[in-house]
C-alpha cells in the first residue's frame, strides 16, 4: 500500500489509481478516500489520487492537536510534492473542500481548478452542531445490520438510497466487534473539533474568493444541513461561471455518483481538459 511521510513524519497513507488528468479527493471530516469509490468508475481519463488525512482510514493517529485544516493542507502539498506533481485539480468533500479553498489561498499555483462537493465558506449552524454531537462516538447500534437499519432514519435528508448503499457505507465507516461498532478514526478528532465550537466562526469569504481564475464547480446535495441554498447563490453570484448540481433527495453529502453529480463534474473537467 503506498504511503508517504508529512514534514512531521507522520505516515500517510493514500492511493493512486487510473492514468490522465490529475485529480486529489478529499474526504468529509470524519472519513477517508473510500469516499469516492462510487464516483471512481466514471473517471475514465484522470488520475484519482485520494488521501487519508492522518488520525483517518489507513494513515498514522497523530494526535487532536494536528487534526486542523492547515496542516491537513500542507500534508496535502507534502503528497503533490511526494508525487512529483507540478499541478493537481482537488475534489474536496466537505473538510475537504475547505482544505481546497485554504489551498488556493496557500499555494494556488499547485492547482488547475477546484470541485465543491456541499461546502462553502457559511456554514449552517444546525449541521456544525449534529456533526459536533456525533464526532468521536461509537453508534448505539451493535451491528452491521442494526446500523443499515437506522440509517435512513438518522439521514432524515436522503431519501430513495437502496439498502445496499447503507451497507456498503456502514462497513466502510465502522468496525464490527464483540462489543458493538466502532468508529474508524483516531477519537481525539472529537477533541479537535470541539476546541474551536465555541469560538466565532472566521470569515471564510476571502478563502472562498482565493480560488478566483481557477475552473470552479460546486456539488450540493439539496436537502443538506450545512449548506445553504442561499450561501449557494451568492457563491454563484460571485462566481457566475461556476459550474452548479443541487442534487435531489440528498443531504450531507452526496455520494457523486447521482446523474446531477456526475454531470457537473464531468463539466468542471471539460474546463480543466478542453
Amino acid at each position: 500500500m503506498p504511503f508517504f511521510h508529512a514534514t512531521d513524519g507522520t505516515k500517510l497513507h493514500y492511493t493512486d489509481q487510473g492514468e490522465g488528468l490529475p485529480v486529489v479527493a478529499l474526504s468529509g471530516l470524519t472519513r477517508n478516500g473510500s469516499d469516492f469509490d462510487y464516483v471512481a468508475p466514471h473517471l475514465a481519463g484522470i488520475r484519482l489520487i485520494r488521501l487519508d488525512y492522518r488520525g483517518r482510514g489507513k494513515s498514522e493517529w497523530s494526535g487532536a492537536q494536528t487534526y486542523t485544516i492547515p496542516q491537513e493542507a500542507q500534508d496535502v502539498i507534502a503528497l503533490i510534492d511526494h508525487l512529483g506533481l507540478e499541478q493537481t485539480a482537488i475534489i474536496g468533500t466537505s473538510r475537504g473542500g475547505l482544505i481546497a479553498m485554504t489551498l488556493a489561498a496557500m499555494a494556488k499555483d499547485k492547482l488547475t481548478g477546484v470541485c465543491l462537493v456541499d461546502i462553502g465558506p457559511v456554514l449552517s449552524p444546525d449541521g456544525l452542531r449534529m456533526i459536533q454531537n456525533y464526532i468521536g462516538k461509537n453508534p448505539a447500534q451493535k451491528t452491521y445490520a442494526e446500523a443499515v437499519a437506522m440509517r435512513a432514519e438518522l439521514l432524515a435528508g436522503f431519501k430513495n438510497v437502496p439498502e445496499s448503499r447503507w451497507a456498503a457505507e456502514v462497513c466502510k465507516h465502522y468496525r464490527e466487534t464483540a462489543d458493538g461498532l466502532e468508529i474508524s478514526y483516531d477519537p481525539a478528532l472529537r477533541d479537535a473539533v470541539l476546541a474551536t465550537a465555541d469560538q466565532p466562526m472566521p470569515d471564510l469569504w476571502p478563502l472562498f474568493d482565493a480560488l478566483e481564475s481557477l475552473p470552479l464547480a460546486l456539488i450540493r446535495g439539496a436537502n443538506s444541513d450545512l449548506l445553504s441554498i442561499e450561501t449557494a447563490q451568492e457563491m454563484q453570484t460571485r462566481r457566475p461561471e461556476m459550474v452548479f448540481a443541487d442534487v435531489p433527495d440528498r443531504g450531507h453529502v452526496p455520494f457523486l455518483d447521482e446523474p446531477e453529480a456526475l454531470r457537473a463534474i464531468h463539466a468542471w473537467l471539460e474546463h480543466l481538459n478542453p
